[in-house]
């Protein structure tokens, strides 16, 4: 009886001892060589653009992806294909509560909760994602190549209350529809 205690509490210290040593390395994201862009599809065609991370880090094991947390200023949304009055518009739009409502939801977030490895350098990230303080999870595939990283990500925004133009919620909208997904093509230097 007593060798199995030993052997338990020898067993339980060398855990301890291994996770002790383990140090996790935080690399944060720098916000001004970063780039997230946007692109969003309707029957008639697609409208794309760029917005701001306004924070992020990403977490390492060693050199495994094991986490990370980002803040995107929703506020800096816009248009890239556009000029003049149209872009102008558009903008204003999606700032509006008809899309992100950026008055009231000035930040979108996503905390990563789960990685797996796919290959070298690749990994399947499963993470939280809130968007006008909804909170769901998405799952895309990132790459990292020394201290930068891309990311695509399809995002489904009626999930996030974004229904304006949704086939999926309104009738009859024709050349007038917008498509639920868009696109996040996100490039993080750290």
């Amino acid at each position: 009886m007593k060798k199995k205690i030993l052997k338990s509490v020898l067993a339980f210290t060398m855990v301890l001892g291994a996770t002790a040593f383990t140090e996790i390395d935080t690399k944060k994201v720098d916000t001004e060589k970063s780039k997230i862009t946007w692109k969003g599809y309707k029957v008639t065609g697609s409208h794309e653009g760029n917005i701001d991370l306004k924070s992020g880090e990403l977490k390492f094991d060693g050199d495994k992806l094991i986490g990370g947390e980002f803040a995107v200023d929703m506020s800096s949304i816009g248009s890239t294909d556009l000029s003049g009055e149209y872009k102008t518009k558009l903008d204003g739009h999606l700032k509006s509560d008809d899309f992100f409502g950026v008055e009231n939801h000035p930040t979108a977030t996503l905390v990563i909760s789960k990685t797996k490895s796919t290959g070298k350098n690749s990994y399947e990230v499963t993470g939280d994602l809130t968007v006008k303080g909804k909170t769901n999870p998405v799952t895309f595939e990132m790459s990292i190549y020394g201290s930068k990283a891309t990311a695509n990500i399809k995002i489904d925004r009626t999930k996030y209350d974004v229904r304006y133009g949704s086939g999926s919620f309104f009738d009859d909208l024709g050349d007038k529809t917008i498509y639920d997904e868009f696109d996040l093509v996100v490039d993080l230097v750290f």
